[in-house]
């Protein structure tokens, strides 16, 4: 349906959990990607759920849409720049995912005008300290999580908000002076943000030690979303404390 409109010069949003939307992957390839029509794919529940339980986890998004020609891919860190994406996607010419948690915004207080387009594929940078050995990937939610871990660790890192995860920002990854690479995401560790930076750096030639902070590769049971976010790891003191490891291995 989205894609009818969108070939009538509409241009649709379709708001859809991520879950969901695996089961309409052969019609985003052939309906909407294939023929670079303008859908906006409103990727809500991105991530762990809750109380939703493994049925319900956004668990492999990132992973399945990565494969799709065409198709850009954002993950907000918070709720002023999802409302930035999706005036971006509204403007870009072709298919879009947006994928956001089911949680709070942090910035509830964020303003709802004048919003502002992000150029395709940029990157953000978060913190820049001089001489940093440990560079932290990180998008959607994770970005905070990121600065929190760093201020944890003992020595400074710099932490980028990838914002775009189809395309990378190449020129920020080809940038990075540091050898320790973390990457931060709620997505399956296989096929998502990790996958994409290790694919990067071998098109490159470009030698990082690179550490994937993700969900394992196993269905997670229903919990609490705070629970789950530490039975997987993905707390800034566990994070730190896998830093820590990886650096001095």
């Amino acid at each position: 349906f989205a894609a009818g409109l969108a070939a009538e010069g509409k241009i649709p949003i379709c708001a859809i959990y991520s879950t969901f939307l695996q089961r309409a992957y052969d019609q985003i390839i052939h309906d909407v990607a294939l023929p670079n029509l303008h859908v906006i794919f409103a990727v809500d529940r991105a991530g762990l759920v809750g109380e939703d339980g493994p049925t319900h986890h956004g668990a492999f998004d990132v992973s399945y849409l990565r494969a799709v020609p065409n198709l850009l891919i954002m993950a907000p860190k918070d709720g002023a720049e999802l409302r930035d994406m999706l005036l971006t996607a509204v403007r870009h010419d072709g298919p879009a995912a947006i994928r956001y948690p089911r949680e709070t915004v942090r910035d509830q207080a964020c303003p709802i005008a004048d919003p502002r387009s992000i150029p395709i594929g940029s990157a953000e940078t978060l913190a820049s300290p001089d001489g940093a050995r440990i560079a932290l990937l990180a998008c959607g939610p994770t970005a905070y999580i990121a600065v929190e871990a760093a201020a944890k660790l003992r020595e400074p890192a710099a932490v980028i908000n990838l914002r775009y995860l189809k395309p990378l920002d190449e020129q920020v990854l080809a940038g990075i002076q540091a050898p320790y690479v973390v990457t931060l995401e709620e997505n399956t560790v296989i096929g998502g943000v990790y996958s994409a930076v290790c694919e990067f750096y071998a098109r490159r030639g470009i030698a990082k030690k690179i550490l994937s902070v993700a969900l394992p590769d196993r269905f997670i049971t229903h919990g609490a979303r705070r629970i789950l976010l530490e039975q997987c790891g993905l707390t800034p003191d566990t994070i730190a404390a896998r830093i820590e490891a990886f650096v001095s291995q």
